[in-house]
C-alpha cells in the first residue's frame, strides 16, 4: 500500500511521528510525506526510506492541509492520514473521544494504532552522517567540560538563569549554523548537561534516549507538551509562556 501521511510542521512533530511511519514501512508499505521545505534538508538524508515531498510554506496556510491532501492524492495513496490533532478548517480531527484526554503526540499513536513505545525507537529511524558530525564539533567544542543550551522554538523565545553552570565549563548555544538538526548528535551526546526549550532538540534528544543531566524549559500548557520518556528536571516556566498560566484549578 501506498500511505500519505498529512504532518508538515514542525520539526519536532515531525521527529514525534518518524517511528509511526517507520512502523508503516516496517510492515512493506511505501510512505509519503509532505513537508515544508524549511524541513527537507534535516530528513532527506537522515530517513531517506521515506517519500518527502517538500512544499512551499504558503501564507495563506494551504501547506497543512490542503496542498498535502492534492499532493497525496497525485500520488495515487492507497490511505491519507492526518496527524494533527486539531486544525481550525477541519473540525472533525478533533472529535474523537481521546482528544480531550491525550497529549498531541499520544494523540497521533493512537490515531494510528501504532503502539507509543515506538516513539523511543527514533535511533532504529535515522541514518547519521557521523563526518558532519564531527565536523560541527570540531567547530564549536573547545573545552571538555560544555553546557548546551537551546532557548528558541518555533514561536518562542526565553531567556534562562544559567548561573548554575561551572564558570570554567564552556556555553555551546544551539543556532542555525546547520541546515540539518540532526548534525548537532555528537555535540549533544557529548554534553554534561543540556538545558532545551520544549522544541525539536529536546524531542530528539528524549527519543534517543541521551544519557546526561537533562533540563527543561516548559513553553506550553499540557496538552501540547509531549510526554517524556527519560529523566529531566523540568525548569520554571518562563513568565508569559503558555505553561506558565494555571488553565485549570485542583478540587
Amino acid at each position: 500500500m501506498k500511505i500519505g501521511i498529512i504532518q508538515s510542521r514542525g520539526l519536532g512533530d515531525l521527529l514525534i511521528a518518524l517511528p509511526i511511519a517507520k512502523h508503516y514501512v516496517d510492515e512493506g508499505h511505501k510512505v509519503y510525506w509532505p513537508i515544508c521545505e524549511e524541513f527537507w534538508p534535516s530528513v532527506r538524508e537522515t530517513a531517506p526510506w521515506v517519500q518527502w515531498i517538500p512544499m512551499v510554506t504558503d501564507a495563506r496556510g494551504e501547506f497543512f492541509y490542503d496542498e498535502p491532501m492534492k499532493r497525496l492524492k497525485n500520488f495515487k495513496c492507497d490511505e491519507i492520514i492526518c496527524l494533527y490533532q486539531a486544525l481550525n478548517s477541519q473540525k472533525q480531527l478533533s472529535q474523537v473521544p481521546y482528544f480531550q484526554i491525550q497529549k498531541f503526540d499520544e494523540f497521533k499513536y493512537t490515531k494510528t494504532g501504532v503502539p507509543f513505545l515506538k516513539k523511543w525507537t527514533l535511533g532504529e529511524c535515522i541514518t547519521r552522517n557521523k563526518d558532519r558530525e564531527q565536523r560541527l564539533y570540531d567547530k564549536l567544542v573547545s573545552n571538555e567540560n560544555y553546557a548546551v543550551i537551546h532557548t528558541e522554538g518555533s514561536d518562542f523565545t526565553c531567556t534562562p538563569d544559567l548561573s548554575s553552570i561551572p564558570d570554567d565549563w564552556q556555553q555551546i548555544k544551539i543556532t542555525p549554523v546547520t541546515e540539518c538538526v540532526f548534525d548537532w548528535l555528537k555535540i549533544l551526546e557529548g554534553a554534561q548537561a543540556l538545558i532545551l526549550v520544549d522544541s525539536v532538540f529536546s524531542n530528539m534528544v528524549d527519543q534517543l534516549k541521551i544519557d546526561t543531566d537533562k533540563y527543561l524549559i516548559p513553553r506550553s500548557h499540557i496538552h501540547l507538551t509531549p510526554v517524556l520518556g527519560t529523566d529531566w528536571t523540568i525548569l520554571e516556566a518562563p513568565p508569559g509562556s503558555l505553561a506558565s498560566k494555571i488553565i485549570f484549578s485542583p478540587g
